[in-house]
């Protein structure tokens, strides 16, 4: 794997805030943000120019701040963006919890994961046209029609939680984004931590979703990645290997520009944002590339 380090940077991007309103399962009405990476050279009065887009989900505990406190991710999109290894995108960093703040006290996984269930209306119904309806995007409008039509340029991961979030947009959001970036984190839509209890099950869950859905397996691209001395590892690196057997769907290949299913294991990492930011400096000029081979 390719290493970052910090680089000074001329061509610097701009975080802006945009606030949105989401009700809860309770009927409580909540206001929360999302910080937005816009990258350098990005003009609001340019209605030609637009911008792919990935959204960035931070782990459990988290917030929507997380990801930039915890790691020099700004300074690495900027580098990759200004030697153009990189189309510079838009980057949102949302956060899944229903609360003002993060969790407190011990970790519960079924109710992180009900909040990351939660999440998936709010973000389809309350964030997506908050920043798509703001920033120029391929999304035509906020309608769901144009939103629908974005698909090809909308990607969505996360590191730890985020990467169950991640496998969960792939589950039940599959029409609105087609590029996924699960962080050390596993698919819990068979249980929490599936991956590791029921990697069979869980990879062919996967497949048969994605075999029954209104999309080619080429129209799905998965870059998946954890680290070798990453307790994540135990989840998400089986799941993966039960995945790479179903190849009518799976198209496994170490060549990132290849196939749909990629799988980064890197050696001695542990399970923290200075690790998964590299993984992400690696995936980078693959994520929208737009000449991609025959997954043959």
């Amino acid at each position: 794997m390719k290493q970052y380090h910090y680089h000074d940077v001329d061509f610097r991007g701009t975080i802006e805030r945009v606030i949105y309103t989401v009700t809860t399962p309770a009927g409580k009405i909540l206001n929360k943000y999302a910080n937005v990476y816009l990258p350098y050279g990005y003009d609001a009065s340019d209605l030609a120019k637009r911008y792919n887009i990935l959204y960035l989900m931070h782990g459990s505990g988290g917030n929507p701040d997380a990801w930039l406190d915890c790691c020099p991710i700004k300074n690495m999109l900027e580098h990759t963006f200004s030697t153009r290894e990189a189309e510079p995108m838009i980057v949102v960093f949302p956060s899944f919890y229903k609360e003002t703040i993060s969790r407190t006290g011990k970790r519960d996984a079924n109710y992180e994961y009900q909040n990351v269930l939660f999440f998936l209306q709010e973000l389809i119904c309350a964030l997506m046209p908050a920043v798509e309806g703001r920033y120029h995007t391929y999304a035509e409008s906020t309608s769901e029609k144009d939103l629908l039509a974005a698909r090809g340029h909308r990607a969505f991961g996360g590191f730890s939680m985020g990467g169950a979030t991640t496998w969960a947009v792939l589950t039940h959001c599959p029409e609105y984004f087609s590029r996924f970036v699960p962080l050390s984190g596993d698919c819990w839509e068979i249980e929490p931590l599936g991956g590791r209890s029921k990697p069979k099950e869980t990879a062919q869950f996967l497949h048969d979703l994605i075999r029954n859905s209104a999309f080619a397996p080429e129209d799905f691209h998965i870059f998946a990645a954890t680290g070798t001395e990453d307790a994540a590892s135990q989840s998400l690196t089986p799941q993966i290997e039960e995945m790479k057997q179903l190849t009518d769907v799976f198209h496994f290949s170490e060549d990132c520009a290849c196939g749909n299913l990629h799988f980064l294991l890197a050696n001695g990492e542990v399970h923290a944002y200075e690790a998964v930011y590299q993984y992400l400096y690696h995936y980078l000029p693959y994520l929208f590339a737009e000449c991609r081979r025959n997954l043959s």
